[in-house]
């Protein structure tokens, strides 16, 4: 078990596991309808079985050296979430997303957790294309790909159906020469 500190407000990012699944209930409770406008994790999460076996999957993802998932925690309550929801070491690309309930929106809180998560995917796995996929009408979404100096790729015209509607959806990328050059500078050996 770890906990990476996310700065001094009390902000923590730990791997959820799957004796959280009580917890990833409650905090999808609290903010179901805010998570689910975009994506389905809040509907998959109806329950601590679901939530259990949700869990469960990226446990073995995880041990196959794929998928991940990790919690986001304010002052010890858990408010949201980023996941590799794809990774593949072998084609050295992942995909990254992320989740918040609202009393974890505008604080930062995703920025700074993906760009440990991009760290680690670049330094330490050796992956060289992270991926961030969002429906083009949800500019919060959007605004972390910009802050993390993503290129946006080009939109999949109403590419995701959910909850009844069919939303645009926007491919953004950062490569690894780009992340390092923007994280330690051009000259930088790592």
């Amino acid at each position: 078990m770890f906990a990476r500190s996310l700065g001094e407000d009390g902000a923590e990012l730990r791997p959820l596991e799957l004796w959280n699944a009580a917890e990833l209930l409650a905090h999808m409770d609290r903010g179901r309808d805010y998570i689910g406008t975009y994506i389905g994790f809040a509907d998959a999460v109806r329950d601590e079985d679901s939530a259990r076996a949700l869990l469960r999957r990226y446990a073995e993802q995880g041990a196959a050296d794929g998928a991940r998932i990790y919690g986001l925690w304010l002052d010890g309550l858990l408010v949201g979430g980023v996941l590799f929801r794809v990774f593949d070491a072998a084609a050295g690309t992942c995909e990254i997303g992320c989740w918040l309930e609202p009393r974890g929106v505008g604080r930062g809180l995703v920025t700074r957790a993906v760009r440990v998560l991009i760290d680690w995917a670049v330094e330490e796995r050796g992956i060289h294309r992270v991926e961030w996929v969002a429906a083009s009408a949800n500019t919060a979404s959007l605004k972390v790909a910009e802050r993390l100096g993503m290129t946006r790729e080009g939109v999949l015209r109403e590419s995701h159906p959910h909850r009844g509607l069919r939303y645009d959806t926007e491919i953004w990328s950062v490569l690894a020469p780009e992340w390092r050059a923007a994280r330690f500078g051009p000259d930088s050996a790592r």
